[in-house]
């Protein structure tokens, strides 16, 4: 996978090279074309070629939170519909109704 990147910086660093060699280069001019061919075109493809893996990795990411939720959740309403769960006993859901004397 990186070895295209790795081709190209070998190829922008040769063009580099050569650039401060060469009788009318300069080395400021050698450090621009290393950046400018080199450096940020790398340095973008290799962003673009890695979308793809952190969309993956963020998928599965959202779905692991997504299971921990459900699980808790679960875990939740089992723990709660178990009767008497507070340790209080039943009452009685009417209350007694009462003549006056």
């Amino acid at each position: 996978m990186y070895i295209v990147p790795i081709a190209w910086l070998y190829v922008a660093l040769m063009m580099s090279v050569a650039e401060a060699t060469n009788t009318t280069g300069t080395v400021l001019g050698a450090i621009v074309t290393f950046i400018l061919y080199g450096l940020l075109p790398t340095a973008l493809m290799v962003y673009f070629m890695g979308t793809p893996g952190r969309n993956r990795k963020r998928r599965a990411q959202e779905m692991a939170e997504r299971e921990a939720a459900i699980a808790a959740h679960a875990a939740a309403a089992a723990a709660s519909a178990q009767p008497d769960a507070g340790g209080q006993p039943p009452a009685d859901p009417v209350a007694p109704v009462r003549k006056e004397a």
